[in-house]
């Protein structure tokens, strides 16, 4: 019962991530669900991998009917990172698991502290994936999301770190809109990571259950918190790279 209720309370903790931030759901959930359901490392990833994209997909619904989802843009990043994200989860099962986490960490340090620098250019809302704006979009969307698919399915994750800095490099949208779109690309990554680590037995489906039900709710107080900061660009931008360094030191650290 105190797992059951460990499990729901976590992926109230991923909804609402999720649905503020756009991403570090698989970061929160594969530690913790270590530390409190008990499962291994490989099997915490292949069910945060689950879970993770089945509530980035509940908590991009409310985000398109608030209009910060550029579908676009999110179907193309999303569809070439399919293939990078089913190489790297091969990887990453080949891989000692400590070090994995480890590893992630360093990254998200390295991320986070780009991200403090701040944009160079001014955000631009009305970007969208055109005929006409193809050739200049497409050349940074494509090998982006080739790059950060393959990190996600490496280290088992929805890559939501990497996909929002990732999006706004390539299109120069809102943070509020990357997160939105950053929700859909994390559903087509994470259902890829996790249909590999599912069909090595790696996912454990009880839990799953529980992530969705507890990230439902989650997603829904996550919206609203992010609607009342999306005026705030720049608190939102530089809280968005303190939570990414933050997390990294932890994780690097040997968060447990």
């Amino acid at each position: 019962m105190e797992t059951a209720i460990a499990t729901l309370a976590v992926g109230g903790l991923i909804g609402a991530v999720l649905a503020l931030i756009g991403g570090g759901g698989s970061i929160l959930a594969v530690p913790l669900l270590v530390s409190f359901a008990g499962l291994s490392t490989h099997l915490a990833i292949g069910t945060a991998a689950v879970g993770v994209s089945l509530n980035a997909l509940l908590a991009v619904i409310g985000h398109s009917r608030v209009g910060t989802v550029k579908w676009p843009c999110a179907l193309v990043f999303g569809a070439s990172g399919m293939a990078g994200a089913a190489a790297g989860a091969e990887l990453g099962k080949a891989t000692e698991p400590d070090l994995l986490l480890s590893l992630f960490g360093i990254l998200m340090i390295a991320v986070g502290g780009l991200m403090f620098r701040g944009r160079r250019l001014a955000a631009n809302a009305e970007v969208r994936l055109t005929r006409a704006s193809a050739g200049e979009l497409l050349p940074r969307l494509l090998p982006l999301g080739v790059g950060v698919g393959v990190m996600a399915g490496f280290f088992g994750i929805g890559g939501g770190f990497l996909i929002v800095p990732a999006i706004i490099l390539a299109t120069r949208m809102p943070i509020a809109m990357a997160i939105g779109s950053s929700l859909a690309v994390i559903s087509v990554l994470g259902a890829t990571t996790a249909a590999s680590y599912a069909l090595s037995g790696l996912v454990d489906w009880t839990a799953v259950l529980m992530l969705v039900a507890g990230g439902t709710a989650g997603a829904a107080i996550g919206l609203q918190v992010q609607k009342r900061l999306a005026g705030r660009q720049k608190l939102l931008e530089r809280g968005f790279a303190a939570a990414v360094v933050a997390g990294g030191a932890a994780i690097a650290g040997g968060l447990p």
